[in-house]
């Protein structure tokens, strides 16, 4: 059989090959001659491009949904998932610059590690296939290994680093193990194009038992109860602005992944799946806020917030009710899902920003994790104080933030489908949540320690990192008040839905579903 794709078979792909492009700009400069502003500017400009691409292409209307090479699907939902990517790699970048520029090791490599990283990220939300699932997954997480443990002069970034390298090798073998259980009796690769063949093998025991495998290790990923263990210990031992790019465009790409994932194979319909699915969302929020309440150091307690909140996310996918299938006619749109990603990507971008510029690649006291270390903020850095309360009020879903939004579509959509257990687990969720929020707004503006902590150096990095927080905390207030645009984009961004999922959905509706 003759196999040839030509170059524009892959243009729909043009913005992944622009990063990769990047990557490789980045290693042959690096070869010639080290500086690091260079690399950091080239690194910025071509993920720049790569997002500008996306808009030309949505704003001019010359996409239309693509498959390609029956490995990647790309529609407007990938195009928006793409560009958050993009997004939080461009601050991930900036604070990377501004974090590590008077680190004395090879800075450099750093900006190649996440090059690539972001390219697997944006292959990974138009895959839809398991051999793209698994390929895409693995691109983006193998440089993260690098990143982690890249300040290794900290012990406690190479425990983070092995620690992450360890348990996501565990949680890629049950994915790998679940992917060759399903394949051994659907005997295809391709999840969006044969949803009938795996709920004809339903029956099946292994095939039960590959499924469950897929979702264990995709909740690993996304760091859900009860596979949550290594988030709070990976975020307060890694770099802080790595720790920002494993909780924004990594967790983005994988539940981007993941929403594909179950609407095109239509395990979204499968209520016994549905039922682990609700147990793993009310388990995270639970587990999420109790367990951040009784923390003391900033960087863990956004890392069991972003428990709590990917649990709130779910809510909103399980919400997606079957009558929404019945209505589709070649896509379907998840606006309160996309509204809640932009909102937490922006909102987890601007509380890490701070971390970030309090902290140095140096020592463990350096990395400004324990509350005491902004303990009467206020007096010494108002406008980082003034970002990140900015930050917790919108983590806490407080009206006139992005977060109020954001929670307020997932409960509405839980209440549209008359889903009330989980639309009070929302409300009781963000009600515990308001402890702990509050509790480091309270901190910010107590009386100064006497002996203050001293702060990282001030040079051009950290005052370009401060803009980039200044920027994301502005969105979350616009946003907050002015939601139309983020929802209209949420709108447009639709799944397309494949010809063969519209055939099996009407089966359904004949068969009584």
């Amino acid at each position: 059989m003759n196999f040839t794709v030509s170059f524009s078979d892959l243009m729909p792909l043009a913005p992944v090959m622009i990063v990769a492009l990047t990557a490789i700009v980045v290693m042959i400069l690096i070869a010639i001659k080290r500086n690091h502003n260079l690399v950091a500017t080239v690194s910025v400009i071509g993920l720049n491009l790569a997002a500008f691409y996306i808009v030309f292409v949505l704003i001019a209307g010359l996409y239309t949904p693509a498959n390609v090479m029956n490995l990647f699907i790309v529609d407007p939902f990938t195009m928006l998932y793409q560009f958050v990517i993009l997004i939080a790699a461009l601050a991930c970048c900036t604070l990377s610059h501004a974090y590590i520029e008077t680190y004395k090791e090879n800075r450099e490599e750093l900006y190649i590690l996440m090059l690539c990283s972001v390219a697997g990220a944006m292959l990974m939300v138009a895959s839809s296939n398991y051999a793209s699932f698994f390929i895409s997954l693995e691109l983006m997480s193998i440089p993260v290994y690098g990143l982690l443990a890249y300040t290794y002069q900290r012990g406690q970034s190479l425990e983070a680093g092995l620690k992450y390298l360890v348990l996501s090798a565990t949680a890629s073998a049950m994915l790998l193990m679940g992917m060759a259980y399903i394949y051994a009796y659907t005997g295809t690769l391709d999840f969006v194009a044969a949803p009938s063949k795996l709920f004809s093998a339903f029956e099946q025991p292994a095939v039960i038992l590959g499924l469950a495998l897929i979702i264990f290790a995709v909740a690993f990923k996304l760091s859900l109860a009860p596979f949550h263990k290594w988030t709070p210990d990976v975020y307060e031992g890694a770099p802080a602005p790595i720790a920002t790019f494993l909780a924004t465009a990594a967790k983005v790409a994988m539940i981007g992944l993941f929403i594909r994932y179950l609407l095109s194979s239509g395990l979204i319909l499968a209520d016994s799946f549905v039922i682990i699915i609700t147990i793993i969302a009310v388990l995270s929020i639970l587990a999420g806020n109790l367990l951040a309440v009784r923390q003391n150091n900033l960087k863990r307690i956004l890392a069991y917030s972003s428990i709590a909140h990917f649990g709130y996310l779910l809510v909103a996918i399980i919400c997606t009710n079957k009558s929404d299938f019945l209505q589709v006619q070649g896509f379907i749109t998840l606006e309160a899902v996309n509204v809640y990603v932009i909102t937490y990507v922006l909102t987890t971008i601007g509380a890490f920003g701070v971390v970030t510029l309090m902290s140095s690649p140096y020592n463990n006291k350096d990395e400004a994790g324990s509350l005491d270390e902004y303990r009467g903020l206020f007096w010494r850095r108002p406008i980082l104080t003034a970002t990140l309360t900015v930050m917790m009020l919108s983590l806490a879903g407080i009206p006139l933030t992005a977060g109020f939004i954001g929670k307020f579509l997932v409960i509405k959509t839980a209440v549209a489908s008359g889903s009330w257990f989980l639309a009070a687990m929302v409300i009781i969720g963000s009600g515990i949540g308001l402890y702990y929020y509050l509790r480091v707004m309270v901190v910010l503006y107590m009386t100064p320690p006497e002996t203050p902590r001293i702060d990282a150096a001030d040079h051009w990095g950290q005052k370009v990192g401060g803009i980039m927080v200044l920027g994301a905390a502005a969105l979350v207030l616009l946003f907050g008040v002015y939601p139309d645009p983020m929802i209209v984009i949420s709108k447009v961004a639709y799944i397309a839905i494949s010809s063969e999922m519209q055939s099996f959905i009407w089966t359904l509706v004949q068969n009584g579903f």
